[in-house]
């Protein structure tokens, strides 16, 4: 692994540990305040609308200004969120702490640009299946930490995570080189991209790069739903307590961190990511409808392992064939608005999910689910697969790499 890939991904992994030790803590935090359940559900929702606003912006400033000075504006907003967060005295307070970081808050999208200029075609699934990783740990590791140092007070587990920022700062500002180099920027056929609205919507129109991004939507909301609303679920349906919880969403993470870490490289190598894309909608769809009617605990188990390769398969996979799909000064703006989108869901997905959950019963989210990746699946057959830039963007293991493919 060469030095810039190495560092992006620690500065991936350092991001999330900070970001995780905050996120299940919140609800308790807010608690503090005296907010009531409807006002959590803003405090968590304001963030991800922020970020819906500021990273698209973000990967558009990376294409035009390059990836570094912008991962250290984004992770500087970072830093000062965790700190705001740290000295809340009001609920207020907290609330503007959650938007500071949402709306500087494009760090992964940024991150995987910068995958992007790093690696060629071949290779880039496996680079952003290492960062998926990276996300990955630092999701199981943050909320182990978070809940111990939450003992000494809800402010702790911020500072601590202002701490992780701040060396993350000085990583980047010391150790991550630019990855659009100067001779990359001048070059004659890149055109500085507009950070307009517009511009950045117009790729929704495209025939191949904008099925992508609806796909993002649809595979994120169900993948929301299930991340969003399964502690209930198994509180309800199985009467687990938290710490048996969490063991179930760390197995489920370390699922997912193999998969991307390991299983994606190997796999994109040798099968077109068009047609992993509709085989890992298939399988989602298959073990959705599993959560949806399984009878035990020990059944979702065995289901959740495909159920968490398949989403980790498609996470991965969804980027890199989309950073493929369109021009390289492009890249940064569409992994934004990529990220937007996946925001979105976190907005949506948690209403839709808790009511199904309580007023239809513990099997409608699972079945609401499987129902999206149903549609999904025919709308990425007809849409996707041997569409004919998937099939240039494919590369067999014996061919060189090939030049990105634009619409």
């Amino acid at each position: 692994m060469n030095k810039k890939l190495f560092s992006v991904i620690l500065v991936v992994f350092i991001d999330l540990l900070g970001f995780s030790l905050i996120l299940p803590l919140l609800p308790y935090y807010a608690k503090t305040f005296a907010a009531d359940s409807f006002t959590t559900g803003l405090l968590v929702a304001a963030y991800a609308l922020a970020q819906l606003i500021g990273a698209p912006v973000l990967g558009r400033l990376s294409d035009r200004y390059g990836r570094r000075p912008i991962l250290l504006v984004s992770i500087f907003g970072t830093f000062l969120g965790f700190l705001l967060l740290g000295f809340a005295t009001t609920l207020w307070m907290l609330f503007v702490s959650r938007i500071i970081d949402g709306i500087t808050g494009g760090n992964l999208s940024i991150a995987q640009a910068y995958i992007t200029d790093v690696t060629d075609a071949k290779s880039r699934s496996q680079g952003l299946g290492l960062i998926g990783a990276a996300f990955g740990i630092g999701f199981i590791i943050g909320p182990v930490v978070g809940g111990i140092l939450s003992q000494w007070g809800y402010a702790v587990p911020a500072f601590a995570a202002a701490t992780l920022s701040f060396a993350n700062l000085i990583l980047i500002y010391a150790w991550l080189p630019e990855s659009l180099t100067p001779e990359m920027r001048a070059a004659e056929h890149v055109q500085r991209p507009a950070v307009t609205l517009s511009a950045l919507l117009a790729a929704l129109q495209r025939p191949f790069s904008g099925s992508l991004l609806i796909s993002r939507f649809v595979f994120g909301l169900a993948f929301a739903t299930f991340q969003t609303i399964f502690s209930l679920y198994a509180l309800l349906k199985f009467n687990l307590n938290a710490r048996d919880t969490g063991f179930v969403l760390a197995y489920v993470g370390v699922l997912s961190v193999i998969t991307q870490g390991f299983l994606v490289g190997y796999i994109t190598k040798r099968v077109r990511e068009d047609i992993l894309i509709v085989a890992g909608v298939a399988i989602l769809m298959l073990t959705l409808i599993g959560w949806a009617v399984t009878p035990s605990l020990l059944i979702l188990l065995i289901i959740m392992a495909p159920n968490s390769m398949a989403f980790g398969l498609l996470n991965t996979l969804l980027s890199s064939t989309l950073t493929k799909s369109v021009e390289p000064h492009e890249i940064g703006g569409i992994l934004g608005l990529s990220a937007s989108i996946e925001s979105s869901t976190r907005i949506i997905a948690p209403t839709i999910g808790g009511f199904l959950l309580q007023q239809v019963g513990t099997w409608a989210p699972g079945a609401a689910s499987a129902a999206l990746m149903a549609g999904l699946l025919i709308y990425v057959w007809i849409t996707l697969y041997n569409h004919p830039i998937a099939q240039t963007l494919h590369l067999d293991k014996d061919l060189a790499p090939v030049t990105v493919v634009a619409e």
